[in-house]
């Protein structure tokens, strides 16, 4: 399958993203004041494990859009040099 340009940046972009978003939240977590993430004695509850687990989740799934738009953009530029 051959990927245009711009769905390429744009996968690649959205990679960028997803690892920008999600490692603001995860410090956000891990700093909650809310007592949501840890309880009275500091140790993690259900809601920490679950949005972590999202947060893991979304760094796995925007490595893998911004690998396969840097591909993408790798092999425009293969096809463009005529290699």
């Amino acid at each position: 399958m051959r990927l245009s340009r711009p769905v390429s940046w744009f996968l690649l972009a959205f990679g960028a993203w997803s690892w920008a978003i999600w490692i603001t939240f995860v410090k956000n977590l891990w700093n909650d004041a809310s007592g949501l993430a840890f309880d009275d004695a500091g140790d993690p509850t259900g809601y920490f494990w679950v949005h972590l687990l999202l947060a893991v989740t979304s760094f796995l799934l925007g490595t893998a859009i911004g690998v396969i738009g840097l591909r993408g953009l790798r092999a425009l530029q293969r096809e463009r040099d005529g290699k």
